[in-house]
């Protein structure tokens, strides 16, 4: 698992609407890449609501949001599509990336899941934070706030 203080891996992957994307777009901004496990899940579903109804103050930071999980291109795109999103996923569904990053798996009712994991990036591309075990409800609050010490504004 990264830590604080490694550099982001680089990444080339896919957003909901199939356009490329990777690490280099992000260069001298903040990012705040949060891992989570399945698209259309009650608490996936939770963290991207919030996410959307929070972008504008992560914005005003300077502040980039990404979600990541190992559901691909289409998958993301319903899931934007049904709740209204205005976030960019990452699609994964090789898991490449998630492994790189070093995400754990956990079962859940037979079924494993990537760790709900969220990193934030410094503009040199470092990590600052990692949440590991996140609890989607208030999460965004919590970043808005480690995000806004952390710049020191």
């Amino acid at each position: 698992m990264l830590k604080t203080g490694d550099k982001l891996p680089a990444f080339h992957l896919e957003d909901q609407d199939g356009k490329s994307k990777s690490m280099a777009d992000y260069a001298g901004k903040w990012v705040v890449l949060y891992v989570y496990p399945k698209d259309d899940t009650p608490g996936c579903t939770i963290q991207g609501k919030s996410f959307t109804e929070k972008k504008a103050a992560f914005e005003k930071l300077g502040v980039s949001i990404l979600g990541l999980s190992a559901d691909d291109v289409a998958s993301h795109r319903d899931f934007c599509d049904k709740f209204s999103f205005t976030i960019d996923l990452l699609a994964d569904p090789q898991a490449q990336y998630l492994n790189a990053l070093g995400i754990k798996q956990s079962e859940y009712k037979g079924t494993m899941y990537w760790d709900r994991t969220t990193f934030v990036i410094d503009p040199k591309g470092v990590v600052r934070k990692v949440y590991e075990k996140v609890n989607p409800q208030g999460h965004e609050d919590v970043l808005l706030r480690d995000i806004t010490e952390m710049k020191g504004t």
